[in-house]
């Protein structure tokens, strides 16, 4: 397994295929880069340097009591930079979550080593509703939801994640969800 170490010591988990141009690619909430193999591949395939890592929290990566703040992790994009010795002509692609962090490095870091930025489905300018983001989401939905993580943690994801890849919402979702059943130590 690769991974960078930030900061704060926290190990990420890093996937670095290919060689050229640094395409970094950020997931969304509550993915992981293996969310991006398939385009990973196709950018290394296309001659390019696909780099996708595990935010803090999230998949193979530690996962520290704190530092989820957008600071922090805006940081943790320039310690993999770092980490993979880009310091030039790098792409940035942000999913979902993965958006606030490029906005976040853009201006926390004066977008070294950038030349590109992707948001894709950003959650920017900022996902709560306020009166200065009336097109935001309502508090009571965040509550639902944390709520539902403490209650039961697998039954959330796994709600989530048939609504996340439109299974339960539309008539042709764009992908079936793998449902794995569950560890046998989860009713101990």
């Amino acid at each position: 397994m690769h991974s960078i170490t930030t900061q704060d010591n926290t190990p990420l988990y890093v996937k670095d295929w290919g060689t050229g141009r640094p395409v970094i690619l950020l997931h969304g909430w509550p993915l992981s880069a293996d969310s991006w193999d398939d385009q990973a591949m196709a950018i290394a395939d296309a001659g390019m340097r696909a780099i996708a890592y595990d935010r803090r929290g999230f998949g193979r990566s530690s996962q520290p009591f704190s530092g989820y703040d957008y600071d922090t992790l805006a940081d943790d994009l320039a310690a993999v930079m770092e980490g993979c010795g880009v310091t030039s002509g790098a792409a940035l692609v942000g999913f979902s979550m993965g958006g606030g962090e490029v906005a976040r490095y853009m201006s926390r870091h004066a977008g070294k080593g950038v030349t590109k930025a992707v948001l894709v489905s950003s959650v920017l300018p900022y996902m709560l509703k306020t009166t200065d983001n009336p097109e935001g989401v309502d508090q009571k939905v965040f509550d639902e939801m944390t709520k539902g993580m403490k209650e039961d943690r697998a039954k959330f994801f796994a709600g989530f994640f048939k609504d996340f890849f439109g299974v339960s919402i539309t008539s042709h979702p764009t992908s079936a969800v793998c449902t794995m059943p569950l560890p046998p130590w989860r009713d101990m």
